[in-house]
C-alpha cells in the first residue's frame, strides 16, 4: 500500500480548501460527546454498578468493585517482572522531570503596598488529584511518568491513576512500574470515560479528586470536557499531533521519521503537518515516509493515521509556512531549519517547540524533563502544557496597614457608589467610626 498524502501549494491569500480543512479541525468530536454524556450521567447516578457496566460493555471484561483496584501486592510483583535496564530508564527519566518540574515552580512572593502593607501570593498543593493513562496498543509508561511525577513534586498527598486493563484484568508491569516510580498512591484498572467519571463524581470505590489530567482519545477527552466544573482539568489532550518546519537543509530520512512518529499512534485522529517551500523536500520526504514505514511494526495503524490526518503544504517563504504553523497552533512543533533559533522567536502557538536537528519530538515525548501531556485540536492557541503548578492552588493575599486603607478608601467608595454596592464602601468607612478606629 503506498501512502496518499496529499502535497498542497500554498501562497497568503489564497483560499486552498484542503488547508483549511485540516486546520480547522474539531477539538472534540461530536459523536464521541454524545456517549460521554449518556454513560456520565450513568456513572453519577449509579457509581461502581455503572462502572462494571461500561468496562465490560467497551474493554470486554466483567470487573467486580472489588477488583478495581491494584493491590499493593499486584504493584511489588509487576516490579520484579521489568528488567533492571527499564528500572533504570525509569529512574533516570524520573530525576530529569524532578530537575525540571522544581526549576519552573513557582514561589511564594510578596511585595509592599505604598503604606507599609504587603500582597503577595502563595501556592499550595491539591489534596486529591486524578491521572488518566491510555492504554489501548502500547502500555505508555512514559505519560504515567509525564503526569504522576509532576503531582507528587508538587506536594499532592494522593495521587489516583486510572488506566485501562487487558481482557484478563491485567495492566502492563512496566506502565505499574512507571506508576509506582512516579508516586501514584491508588492506581485503577479502569478507563475510558467510566474512568474519568468515577474520578470526578466519585463511586463506592474510587473517591473523587479535585482535578483529572492526562491525555486520552476523543471519548476521553469528550468525558474530560463534560465534568469540567465538577472538577478542574488541565486542558484538551487528545490525539497526538506534529507539525515540521523544514527549508532545504532538513534531512528528508528525519523528517519523514518524526513525522512517523506521532502517527504511529495509530488511532486514525492523529495530524502531521509538514510546512516547507521547497516541492523537492515534500517529495523525498514522502518517499522517505514509505521506505520507513514498510519496515515497522504498525505499519498498518501508521497508514490508516497518514491517510486521514497527514497533510504536506508548500509555500511561498518560510514565513508564510510560519503563519501556517501558527494557525494550525500543533500539539508538537518540530523547527528543521538552517536558523531553528531564529524561527523559535516567531513561535505563537504550540504545545511544545522542538529545536534544530538533534531535537526529535521523541526526545520531548520520553527523556527531555518537560512533560509531554499537550494541548491539541488546536487549543495550543489557548491552552498549556502540564506543568507541576498543575497541581497546585494559587491564593492571593493582602495585608493593608491602616495607612494603606485610609489611602484607598475614596477608590473603595466609588466603586462602591458606581457599583450600587454601599455596603461594601461601608466595610472600609467603618473602621474608622468605630471605637477601635
Amino acid at each position: 500500500m503506498s501512502l496518499t498524502i496529499p502535497i498542497v501549494k500554498y501562497t497568503p491569500h489564497k483560499e486552498l480548501p484542503e488547508l483549511e480543512a485540516f486546520l480547522t479541525r474539531p477539538a472534540f468530536a461530536p459523536e464521541a460527546e454524545e456517549t460521554a454524556r449518556r454513560v456520565l450521567a450513568d456513572v453519577r447516578a449509579s457509581g461502581d454498578k455503572a462502572v462494571q457496566k461500561y468496562t465490560k460493555e467497551f474493554n470486554g471484561i466483567q470487573l467486580a468493585p472489588a477488583r478495581f483496584a491494584v493491590s499493593k501486592d499486584e504493584r511489588i510483583a509487576a516490579s520484579e517482572q521489568v528488567d533492571l535496564m527499564f528500572k533504570r530508564c525509569a529512574s533516570d527519566v524520573f530525576a530529569r522531570i524532578v530537575r525540571f518540574g522544581k526549576a519552573g515552580m513557582r514561589k511564594d512572593w510578596s511585595m509592599a503596598t505604598p503604606k507599609g502593607g504587603v500582597l503577595g501570593e502563595k501556592f499550595t498543593p491539591l489534596a486529591r488529584v486524578g491521572a488518566y493513562v491510555p492504554g489501548g496498543a502500547a502500555p505508555l509508561a512514559s505519560t504515567a511518568l509525564m503526569s504522576v511525577s509532576l503531582a507528587k513534586i508538587a506536594g499532592v498527598p494522593e495521587i489516583v491513576a486510572c488506566t485501562p486493563c487487558d481482557k484478563k484484568g491485567r495492566v502492563d508491569p512496566f506502565l505499574l512500574h512507571a506508576l509506582e516510580v512516579a508516586g501514584a498512591t491508588e492506581i485503577y484498572r479502569i478507563g475510558g470515560i467510566q474512568a474519568i467519571g468515577a474520578m470526578a463524581f466519585g463511586t463506592a470505590t474510587i473517591r473523587k479528586v479535585q482535578k483529572i489530567v492526562g491525555p486520552g482519545g476523543p471519548y476521553v477527552t469528550a468525558a474530560k470536557k463534560l465534568v469540567y466544573g465538577d472538577v478542574d482539568l488541565d486542558m484538551v489532550a487528545g490525539p497526538s499531533e506534529i507539525a515540521v518546519l523544514a527549508d532545504e537543509t532538513a534531512v528528508p530520512a528525519h523528517v519523514a521519521a518524526d513525522l512517523i512518529s506521532q502517527l504511529e499512534h495509530g488511532t486514525g485522529h492523529e495530524k502531521a503537518l509538514l510546512v516547507t517551500p521547497y516541492m523537492g523536500l515534500a517529495s523525498k520526504v514522502l518517499a522517505e515516509m514509505e521506505r520507513q514505514i514498510a519496515s515497522l511494526s504498525r505499519r498498518e495503524a501508521i497508514e490508516r493515521a497518514a491517510g486521514a490526518g497527514a497533510l504536506f503544504v508548500v509555500t511561498d517563504h518560510l514565513d508564510t509556512g510560519m503563519d501556517v504553523v501558527n494557525r494550525f497552533a500543533p500539539e508538537h512543533f518540530e523547527i528543521m531549519t538552517k536558523e531553528p533559533r531564529r524561527w523559535l522567536q516567531k513561535v505563537k502557538n504550540a504545545g511544545a517547540v522542538f529545536v534544530g536537528a538533534w531535537t526529535p519530538e521523541s526526545a520531548g515525548d520520553f527523556v527531555a524533563g518537560p512533560s509531554h501531556v499537550l494541548p491539541t485540536g488546536g487549543t495550543a492557541a489557548f491552552f498549556s502544557g502540564l506543568t507541576v503548578d498543575s497541581f497546585r492552588k494559587r491564593t492571593s493575599v493582602v495585608a493593608f496597614t491602616r495607612a494603606d486603607l485610609i489611602e484607598t478608601l475614596p477608590l473603595i467608595e466609588a466603586m462602591g457608589r458606581v457599583e450600587g454596592l454601599d455596603g461594601h464602601a461601608r466595610a472600609a468607612a467603618v473602621r474608622f467610626e468605630s471605637p477601635a478606629g
